[in-house]
C-alpha cells in the first residue's frame, strides 16, 4: 500500500506516548477496523508485520519495578512481530511499527512503544506466532483523560523525554545549514522520533541524493535494540521527504550503518 504521507506527517509532531488508558471508553468500531485494516495492509518489508488484539491487555505490561511505570486500562494492543532469520528485522519492525501508530494517532487514538517490558509468552498466547518469528515490541492501543498522570509525568521525566538532540550534533559530513530544504524537513521529523529512554542513537549522513542512518552511540541495549530504534527514525524521514514532493527508497547497509534512502528526484526540489 502506499504510506498516507500527508496524513502521518501532520501528526509526528503530535504523538506523545501515554501509559494509563481508560477503561471504560471502548475504541469506536469504526476506528478499531480502519486500525485493523492498516496493520494487514502495511506490509513495507516481508520480514516485519502487526497484529491487532482488540481485547483488554491484560498481563501484557510490566512496570519498571514493583508496577512504576506500567501501562494500564488500554483496552486493545498491537503486536510488532519480526522474522529473526532477516539481518535487517530490527529496522523493518521499527519502521513498520512506527507507521501503525501514526495512523492510530491520526484517529485520535493514544499509544506507547513498549519494547523492554512486556511478557512476550502472553503476548505469544494471543498471537499467531510463526517459526522463526519473535515479538519484538507492542503498543497499548485507547483513549487517556487527556492529562498525564504523576506516574506518566515521572516516567518522562516531566517532559525531559521530548527533548531531542540538535541536527548539528546528528548530522555528519555536510554543513546542516548548507543541508538541502527537503533533507532538513525529514531530518528535522526524524529528530521527534521515539526511542527507547529517550537515547537517540541514530546518526545521519547526507549527501546530494540520500540520507544515510546509521547507530551513533555506543553503550546498553536496555533489551531494545538500537536499530528498531533507526527504524523508527527511518519511517520519519521518508513520510517527511514524500509530503516534501521527494520519493525514494531504502537501501540495507551491513552495522553500524542501518539504511540508505535514496532519494529519487532531488533535482529541482527547493522550495
Amino acid at each position: 500500500m502506499e504510506i498516507p504521507f500527508s496524513r502521518w506527517y501532520s501528526v509526528v509532531p503530535k504523538r506523545r506516548s501515554r501509559r494509563h488508558f481508560d477503561p471504560n471508553r471502548p475504541i469506536e468500531s469504526g476506528s478499531l477496523a480502519a486500525l485493523d485494516r492498516m496493520c494487514r495492509e502495511f506490509r513495507p518489508f516481508p520480514h516485519a508485520r502487526s497484529y491487532l488484539v482488540s481485547e483488554p491487555a491484560k498481563d501484557v505490561f510490566k512496570g519498571v519495578a514493583g508496577g512504576y511505570g506500567k501501562v494500564r486500562g488500554a483496552p486493545a494492543f498491537i503486536a510488532f512481530i519480526g522474522d529473526m532469520r532477516a539481518p535487517s528485522v530490527q529496522e523493518e519492525v521499527g519502521y513498520t511499527g512506527e507507521g501503525i501508530i501514526l495512523e492510530a494517532t491520526a484517529l485520535g487514538l493514544n499509544t506507547c512503544w513498549v519494547a523492554g517490558f512486556f511478557r512476550p509468552e502472553t503476548v505469544a498466547s494471543l498471537v499467531e506466532i510463526k517459526d522463526n518469528e519473535r515479538v519484538l515490541a507492542v503498543t497499548p492501543v485507547g483513549y487517556t483523560s487527556g492529562f498525564e498522570s504523576l506516574a506518566e509525568r515521572l516516567m518522562t521525566g516531566f517532559g525531559l523525554t521530548h527533548r531531542r538532540f540538535s541536527l548539528s550534533k546528528l548530522v555528519s559530513r555536510w554543513p546542516v545549514d548548507n543541508l538541502p530544504e527537503w533533507a532538513k524537513v525529514s531530518l528535522e521529523a526524524a529528530r521527534l522520533a521515539p526511542s527507547a529512554v529517550n537515547r537517540q542513537p541514530w546518526g545521519f549522513d547526507v549527501d546530494g541524493s540520500g540520507i544515510t542512518v546509521f547507530v551513533r552511540t555506543s553503550g546498553p541495549e536496555f533489551n531494545v535494540a538500537k536499530r528498531l530504534d533507526c527504524g523508527i527514525a527511518m519511517l520519519h524521514i521518508e513520510v517527511a521527504a514524500s509530503n516534501f514532493g521527494i520519493q525514494g527508497a531504502w537501501e540495507p547497509l551491513e552495522a553500524p550503518r542501518v539504511s540508505r534512502f535514496v532519494a529519487a528526484n532531488t533535482q529541482g526540489s527547493q522550495k
